[in-house]
């Protein structure tokens, strides 16, 4: 190659990284529909919709098996992503969004509720099992890649003989739970602005 083209290659993929946009998806698992608003399950979209708030993001259309909101943010490209298949095919909804915006799995964020953890607490992984969390387990069965970072919020269990589907689809009435929201929120906004997985993981996750 000789020095005329050894500059112009040196240009035009220099060009290229410039206008390259980092791209960043974010999700919160639950179910849709008024009945379903405010109920243990649906943490993942509380959390979601808290962080919305916090980058001032509204609205948000149908696509991908999803509500979607789109929003730049600090020069980055963030998709916000509600799955509308109801929690136990959010896989679905997951990998259709990662191939429409072609996302990797490192840059993906999903937030769910977690019965295993105490309301209030937040635990952030980047790998691991889905647990007793059917929407996880359908997401790790479909998602392209399964080094995402996921956010834990904690909700605690049902009482002694209560079944665990009616405490799921039940209001929240732990006030520690909402504040776990906004543990999760914060930290995802700090994810968002640039923090790295590890430095979110120190901050926020007990």
């Amino acid at each position: 190659m000789n020095v005329k083209k050894f500059f112009r290659f040196f240009l035009q993929n220099g060009e290229k990284k410039t206008n390259e946009v980092m791209m960043k998806l974010v999700i919160g698992l639950g179910n849709v529909g008024k009945e379903f608003q405010d109920t243990v399950h649906n943490t993942g979209f509380l959390t979601l919709q808290k962080i919305m708030q916090k980058f001032g993001v509204s609205g948000g259309k149908k696509m991908c098996n999803s509500l979607v909101s789109e929003a730049n943010i600090s020069g980055t490209k963030v998709i916000f992503a509600r799955p509308t298949t109801y929690m136990n095919n959010s896989g679905v909804a997951v990998i259709s969004l990662q191939k429409k915006f072609g996302v990797d799995a490192k840059d993906m964020v999903i937030i769910q509720d977690d019965i295993d953890l105490p309301s209030g607490i937040v635990r952030i992984r980047n790998s691991g099992s889905a647990g007793t969390h059917n929407g996880m387990k359908s997401v790790l069965e479909f998602s392209n890649g399964d080094d995402f970072v996921r956010i834990r919020v904690g909700v605690g269990k049902q009482k002694e003989n209560q079944d665990l589907a009616d405490y799921v689809l039940s209001k929240i009435k732990n006030k520690d739970t909402y504040t776990g929201i906004e543990i999760a929120a914060n930290a995802i906004e700090d994810w968002i602005l640039g923090a790295t997985f590890t430095q979110i993981q120190q901050k926020y996750s007990k």
